[in-house]
């Protein structure tokens, strides 16, 4: 079974920054992909970016130029880098996993606040 905790989440003023991490346990950590979604209250969930083993990157459009993602593989971590955050980026943020392979993301951590005063 899958674990993800996710932390770093907490409010930053209209242009600030935030990282968030993702901590994964309980499987093999390479044979898994990572991704980030977001639900913002009111709003479906909308996926961000995802990132593989061997670091093949997808992000969604609304954080191209914006929002960085990376692994760690010796830690078991993917790391969200928020910079240039919006009002409109205020959202509890999930990481999620799946099967290299995959089609659904099995496994999904309790989520992260992110609230961006303007």
């Amino acid at each position: 079974q899958v674990q993800l905790v996710e932390s770093g989440g907490g409010l930053v003023q209209d242009g600030g920054s935030l990282r968030l991490s993702c901590a994964f346990s309980g499987r093999t950590f390479s044979s898994y992909v990572v991704g980030w979604f977001r639900q913002a209250p009111g709003k479906l969930r909308e996926f961000l970016v995802s990132i593989s083993r061997d670091d093949n990157i997808i992000p969604a459009d609304v954080v191209k130029g914006r929002f960085t993602i990376s692994r760690d593989s010796a830690r078991n971590t993917v790391t969200l880098q928020m910079n240039s955050l919006k009002p409109e980026d205020t959202a509890v943020y999930h990481c999620a996993a799946r099967p290299v392979g995959g089609t659904t993301w099995d496994y999904w951590g309790q989520g992260t606040q992110v609230t961006v005063s303007s």
